[in-house]
């Protein structure tokens, strides 16, 4: 249901580019793996531009990241979280991410549930600003772009030989994405579980 509804606002509006930016910017707030595959297929389709999908995309992703970390850094001037995780626990978290921080973000980028709360771990921390900005702008565009490619290149595909039925074949692709992350997420698990 939400898919179709994005697909037909974004079809709707498409003369109107500030607000295809905004929905695709929305989006990513929701599930940005799904909108990274919607705003590509609307590309395929050509529907949508190149351009203003991945820059939308981007903004979105990036804002979203920048959001769950200053999540985490108002968290740590509440009284209780301050009076569950003591000053000297917080200076050694702190101390350990600072060096780490490239590829602590780069890592949960690429697993699925990390994101959450890694990165409201790191406000939480208060861990370098800068260095958390530029480490998830490298790993969004590493890990966006790959997704939108597969998926431009699956789109068209999809277009040429299932016609009206490519939806069907996106929901099998998301499907399959989700899956593969999971299973991903359980293997990794049991390898770290003593």
């Amino acid at each position: 249901m939400i898919v179709s509804q994005f697909v037909n606002l974004l079809a709707a509006e498409a003369g109107a580019k500030p607000l295809q930016a905004a929905i695709i910017v929305g989006g990513t707030f929701i599930l940005e793996d799904a909108a990274t595959l919607l705003a590509a297929m609307q590309v395929a389709s050509g529907a949508l531009s190149l351009p203003l999908a991945l820059a939308s995309l981007y903004t979105g992703i990036i804002l979203g990241d920048l959001g769950l970390y200053g999540l985490g850094w108002l968290s740590a001037t509440h009284p209780w979280a301050k009076r569950l995780i003591p000053r000297a626990r917080r200076d050694l978290g702190r101390e350990w991410v600072h060096p780490r921080i490239f590829y602590v973000v780069l890592v949960s980028r690429f697993v699925p549930g990390l994101r959450l709360p890694t990165y409201t771990t790191l406000g939480f921390l208060r861990a370098h600003l800068g260095k958390f900005t530029l480490a998830a702008i490298g790993a969004t565009l590493v890990w966006t772009s790959g997704l939108f490619f597969v998926s431009f290149k699956l789109g068209l595909v999809m277009m040429r030989y299932l016609g009206a039925w490519r939806w069907a074949g996106l929901g099998v692709f998301l499907i399959i994405l989700v899956a593969v992350g999971r299973i991903a997420t359980r293997l990794y698990n049991k390898r770290t579980t003593p």
